[in-house]
């Protein structure tokens, strides 16, 4: 059971060095969730008497006005025997033995987080104590509840006392030791007040009174301490401290507790509730209330940790990894996130992820349709048949075929397939610009850097550019070539017989007659069409060798080579961040540490069921 106290301790100081100390924020807080002993009362009401009576040890700062500015977690630890000793958090390597320079470290590191000012602060300081003579205890000391502000304060310090002890208190996992003196009408006390506002049913409250000692001839606390004038579900405990005499002669804590041992046991109103009075007892029935507690609690905890684990490395992935700080850190990251974008447009093209189908619909469908609207056969009408046979014959008709006027029609006809090549590259062109945005999109850590998504888009726009003009230099010489040569053997086979044109001895009208000039119109839409045919089928490849397969090869090379020419402040500006997102991944980067640690203490925590 002694070790759950211990796991609590760890995990505490665990989430003080890593910056959860339960305050309202945008991060997950696991402080919250642990069980707690808050320890609450009014100035002057004993608190600090009571805690250096459970630890045996004067170790508090003392004085008057609000001597506790900042939340005091008390871990107590104890050993089997050997020397008492005390450790801070902030301290790791350094342990006090004279408990007179812990309490002027107290006092020191509250000075250093509030300065010396009487400002109060929730960052808590974590104090340890070793001895054997306490019990395995965790309590939280919060400055005294005060209704006037002193010298030096400003006039909100009451609320913001009472909205920090508030803050502890009013969650349920927290339980209340509320510290009342017995010579002060109940009604009035600081920390029953604030104590029932939290927690009416009082499930979760301790009441304890002070300076019953001190009470006026002829009154006691008997009812109060048998729950008769103020109802709690635990039963109300008793404590007789040092007066303030005890305290500057320096009188020994161990006496102290004979003392008020006796005090109990000799006078005839106590004598019946000894057995569960003094500090001693308090002391024992805390730590093994909190124990219970915190078997309790356990599931539920480990529960919450496991769930805000993935929540945060989830979180933690979608921000992406944190800049590296030197300039061979940046370029190499740089080059990372430019090649995920790269592999992620290559699935693209290769159907991994949709898109590339885009460019198999242009070639399939718009290239045969943007040729078949060419219309050749009306480009190929009697009135231009004739008109650029008889111009290409000019003052000299031709003998034998008119072998200039094919040309022309051939040459004529061809030419116009330019427009559905050209038309062809600029369709595929804007389907790889689209997928540059597609894979852009896609690139998570594109989102963490801007800069560098700009640069990489208009560098691959730029690559994608290039391509395009190459591609259709090539694909226009694939028509310039159809024009420069005519395919010979096409009309080799053709009949040569008089009918169809071939006999020489015909007059020069009779060789402009419609029907000869029908045939040749129909030769050269045949032969038209063949090279069509033909170019419907070499344009893509040419398309697909100029663009889409140098944009799988070599779409961000030019970029890669003049990334390796930048200064170091230019690569930092490539991955110049959200100042916020940077900050609130450093936050999560620490509370996941938080998390973990606590997961693992929990795991190697093996407690009775």
């Amino acid at each position: 059971m002694e070790n759950l106290i211990s796991l609590v301790n760890k995990i505490q100081r665990a989430c003080t060095a890593l910056g959860d100390h339960g305050e309202e924020s945008a991060l997950p807080t696991l402080w919250d969730s642990l069980p707690t002993i808050a320890v609450v009362g009014g100035q002057s009401s004993g608190k600090s008497s009571v805690l250096e009576s459970i630890v045996g040890k004067d170790f508090l700062p003392r004085g008057s006005g609000i001597v506790t500015r900042r939340p005091l977690v008390l871990q107590l630890h104890k050993i089997d025997e050997g020397r008492e000793y005390a450790e801070f958090l902030h301290l790791p390597r350094r342990r006090f033995t004279d408990f007179a320079a812990v309490r002027k470290e107290i006092s020191d590191e509250t000075d250093r987080e509030t300065g010396r000012t009487k400002q109060i602060s929730s960052v808590p300081i974590h104090l340890s104590i070793y001895s054997p003579n306490v019990v395995n205890l965790t309590l939280i000391d919060l400055p005294g509840l005060t209704k006037v502000a002193v010298e030096g304060q400003p006039d909100s310090i009451v609320q913001d006392i009472e909205n920090m002890v508030r803050s502890y208190i009013e969650k349920p996992n927290c339980i209340i030791l509320a510290i009342s003196p017995a010579n002060q009408d109940l009604a009035t006390s600081d920390a029953i007040k604030i104590s029932r506002e939290v927690d009416p049913k009082g499930e979760r409250t301790f009441g304890v009174l002070t300076k019953i000692d001190l009470m006026d001839k002829g009154t006691d606390a008997v009812d109060i301490l048998e729950g008769k004038s103020y109802r709690l579900q635990f039963p109300w405990i008793g404590v007789v401290n040092r007066s303030q005499a005890d305290i500057n002669k320096s009188v020994d804590m161990i006496a102290a507790r004979r003392r008020e041992r006796e005090y109990f046991a000799s006078t005839p109103e106590y004598k019946h509730l000894a057995h569960r009075m003094g500090s001693e007892h308090l002391g024992k029935m805390l730590s093994k209330h909190l124990e219970n507690v915190i078997k309790a609690r356990i599931p539920s905890i480990q529960s919450l940790i496991n769930k805000t684990i993935v929540e945060l490395e989830a979180e933690l992935s979608r921000l992406g990894k944190p800049i590296a700080a030197d300039a061979g850190g940046k370029l190499y990251m740089i080059m990372e996130i430019s090649r995920v974008f790269d592999q992620i447009y290559k699935e693209h093209l290769d159907g991994v992820r949709p898109g590339g189908d885009k460019i198999y619909y242009v070639f399939d469908n718009q290239l045969p349709a943007a040729l078949k609207r060419l219309q050749f056969d009306k480009q190929l009408s009697m009135e231009n048949v004739r008109k650029l046979i008889t111009e290409a014959d000019g003052y000299q008709p031709h003998l034998i075929a008119p072998e200039q006027g094919y040309r022309r029609l051939i040459e004529s006809s061809i030419v116009s397939i330019r427009g559905p090549a050209e038309a062809a590259v600029d369709a595929v062109h804007a389907i790889l610009k689209e997928m540059v945005n597609k894979a852009i999109s896609e690139t998570a850590e594109f989102k963490q850097y801007p800069a560098l998504r700009i640069e990489v888009a208009n560098a691959a726009c730029d690559s994608l550019d290039r391509m395009r003009d190459e591609s259709k230099k090539a694909t226009l010489q694939l028509v310039n070539m159809e024009c420069s040569y005519l395919t010979v053997d096409f009309f080799r086979k053709l009949p040569q017989d008089i009918e169809k044109g071939g006999n020489p001895t015909h007059s020069i009208f009779d060789r402009y007659n419609d029907s000869y000039l029908r045939r040749i119109g129909t030769t050269v839409l045949s032969y038209v069409n063949m090279v069509s045919s033909t170019l419907r089928n070499s344009i893509p490849k040419s398309i697909v060798y100029c663009q889409v397969r140098e944009a799988k090869r070599s779409l961000l090379d030019h970029f890669f080579t003049e990334l390796g020419k930048l200064e170091p402040k230019q690569l930092a500006s490539l991955l110049n961040e959200d100042p916020a997102v940077m900050a609130r991944r450093t936050a999560l980067a620490k509370r996941l540490e938080l998390y973990r640690s606590a997961q693992a203490e929990i795991d190697a925590v093996a407690w009775s069921k």
